[in-house]
């Protein structure tokens, strides 16, 4: 894993280059390098550790009167397959490198390579002497790549800090950025960075800019299908689709190791790899959170009804694995969360973030890969809001359902121009019209089909961003079997009542899966990632808030209402603010993250 970036027809030298080379540094500490040609540059910063021997990037191969340079993030689990294609093409290859196979098959296939890539990446492919530059994203979207139009050029990168360092380029949000932090937020809407005029290219899609524009297509989207198999051929099709996608994931040259929270996603991944490596005569390393306290301050409740603590020991002793455990303090999460504001580029998901970030600093000594569960609740069905009957019927974000609180924290210079019931509507509206579903579903299917769009297009692609900045951040490759587009693929065309076999959350899945697992963890009720439910959280929260009410050149308070924050902070949310766990404490964290993110990036208000 690494970073790329770009600038084409704007001013800029060699200072410049290394400006935002210095920006990638994080994501990519043990080497850069940029390629200079006639209209612009490509950057890449490479992260060895994480990826095959000989990935010199960029990447350059002169073919027939072209000549093809690369920067290249990601990972492709169908190299093999591909580079062997290419062989019978007549290419051939002078390492062993997933940017190698990428380039050559760019040029044998143009767009259409996408096809044919089984990997999470985004890549940007300059062809020199044209000028043209070729931009892709992974199918799911789970590395990065954000552009801006720029002075009449562009700047591509995998993070924004990278753009926003590029001379000129000024941090702002207008109406819609501000929206975004506080409608939507720590969500966003999709294809925007928030900051004004700042643009992410979609996932399942590619742009070619050429002669000062930009044009963008998508390859990939899911798409219905009628199904035809029965449920149990259906239960051994999604092992068979799990199974690959984890075997194939685990492969590295450098240590791997799996994240446990105890949980079903998680502790199959777990049982999976242990398996394989135990078949090798190796011990797999786990690794898991807690905080100190939450044995004395948990509180079961609809949206984490159990502690994870109990499951966790059951599957280290179940499968033997070498166990690490990281348990943070309310303090350290509160010291970690300006670190985690810039490490995402964005206001995030408070202890949610923080303490990933925290967490992953923990195992980067042990391990250099780590295997996490993310995806499967958003393609499974996993969530509460598949189930309870008000959030399947409601016109509106089922993780976000507390809109008018939302409204009530909004300045009155903001609200009299926006209408915020109308601004987030309209945003659903246009995910939901844009679902693929087949004419013949039942009500039911066709409900949770939009379901699954909402899920997929939205709160997933904000845990995929936690999860790639926050480990990244350390150097630490996630990889994330559940975002196999396979599984996705097959799973959308599954009629519900398989996915929710005997009236479980995912039961299809843990039906599919018996076996790897003790009952009391394969059988176990949902729980989400693990927050901190000491109060001590909460009062250095309203500490820090009642500082901040104080300062009157605040820049929180131009976009939220003053008053509004005071009575916030004497009272418990019915709803979280988002997800399942964001409640006051997180929310705000939140607020508290906006006034460093408006500070630390210099953001105007336009």
């Amino acid at each position: 894993m690494s970073a790329i970036a770009g600038i084409f027809d704007l001013p800029a030298d060699e200072n410049i280059v290394r400006t935002l080379l210095d920006t990638m540094a994080v994501r990519g500490p043990d080497g850069n390098g940029s390629y200079q040609t006639q209209n612009g540059y490509i950057l890449h910063s490479r992260l060895a550790s994480a990826e095959p021997s000989g990935d010199g990037n960029p990447v350059v191969l002169d073919w027939g009167n072209e000549r093809y340079v690369l920067s290249y993030n990601g990972r492709l689990y169908n190299g093999e397959q591909l580079r062997r294609e290419l062989m019978c093409c007549g290419h051939h290859f002078d390492g062993d490198s997933d940017g190698e196979v990428v380039l050559h098959a760019y040029v044998q296939w143009q767009e259409h390579l996408l096809d044919k890539m089984n990997g999470v990446f985004a890549f940007a492919v300059l062809e020199e002497r044209s000028g043209r530059v070729f931009l892709a994203r992974d199918r799911i979207g789970v590395k990065p790549l954000f552009y801006m139009m720029h002075g009449g050029g562009i700047v591509f990168a995998s993070e924004m800090k990278t753009i926003l360092a590029f001379p000129g380029i000024q941090a702002a949000i207008d109406h819609d950025g501000a929206a975004q932090l506080l409608l939507l937020g720590p969500g966003r809407r999709p294809g925007s960075g928030v900051f004004k005029n700042m643009c992410e290219l979609l996932p399942g899609h590619y742009a070619v800019y050429e002669n000062r524009k930009l044009q963008i297509y998508r390859y990939w989207r899911l798409a219905d299908r009628e199904h035809t198999e029965s449920f149990e051929e259906t239960a051994a099709h999604v092992r068979q689709l799990v199974l690959d996608a984890i075997r194939q994931q685990m492969k590295a040259d450098v240590p791997v190791g799996a994240l446990l929270s105890g949980g079903l996603d998680s502790s199959l991944i777990t049982a999976v790899c242990a398996r394989e490596m135990d078949a090798d005569g190796k011990r797999l390393r786990t690794f898991s959170l807690d905080y100190a306290g939450n044995d004395l301050y948990f509180q079961p409740g609809i949206f984490q009804p159990g502690s994870d603590t109990e499951y966790i020991r059951i599957m280290q002793s179940h499968l033997d694995t070498e166990h690490h455990w990281t348990v943070l303090r309310p303090v350290q999460l509160m010291e970690a969360m300006e670190s985690a504001t810039v490490a995402r580029d964005l206001p995030g998901m408070a202890d949610v973030d923080s303490s990933l970030l925290l967490f992953c600093e923990k195992i980067r000594p042990h391990v250099n890969v780590i295997l996490s569960g993310e995806c499967a609740d958003e393609i499974f069905g996993g969530y509460p809001w598949f189930r309870e009957t008000d959030d399947v019927g409601i016109e509106g974000f089922p993780w976000a359902k507390n809109l008018q609180q939302r409204i009530s924290l909004m300045h009155p210079d903001l609200s009299c121009h926006l209408d915020g019931e109308e601004y987030v509507r309209s945003l659903y509206k246009q995910t939901i019209n844009d679902c693929d579903i087949l004419p013949e579903n039942t009500d039911a299917d066709r409900r949770m089909k939009q379901l699954v769009n909402l899920n997929f297009n939205w709160f997933m692609q904000t845990l995929l961003d936690r999860k790639d900045r926050m480990t990244m951040h350390h150097g630490l490759e996630a990889r994330v079997p559940f975002c196999d587009y396979r599984i996705a693929e097959y799973i959308y065309s599954v009629p519900w009542s398989f996915k929710d076999y005997k009236g479980r959350e995912k039961g299809l899945l843990r039906y599919a899966m018996e076996g790897f697992l003790p009952d009391c963890v394969l059988y176990r009720k949902k729980s989400p990632y693990p927050k901190t439910h000491d109060p001590a959280y909460l009062a250095l929260a309203r500490q820090k808030m009642m500082l901040l009410l104080e300062d009157q050149n605040a820049p929180l308070f131009h976009l939220v209402d003053r008053s509004a924050v005071v009575k916030m902070m004497s009272r418990e949310f019915e709803r979280p603010w988002y997800g399942q766990l964001m409640q006051l404490p997180q929310t705000l964290v939140y607020l508290l993250q906006i006034n460093y993110w408006l500070n630390h990036y210099s953001v105007q208000f336009q």
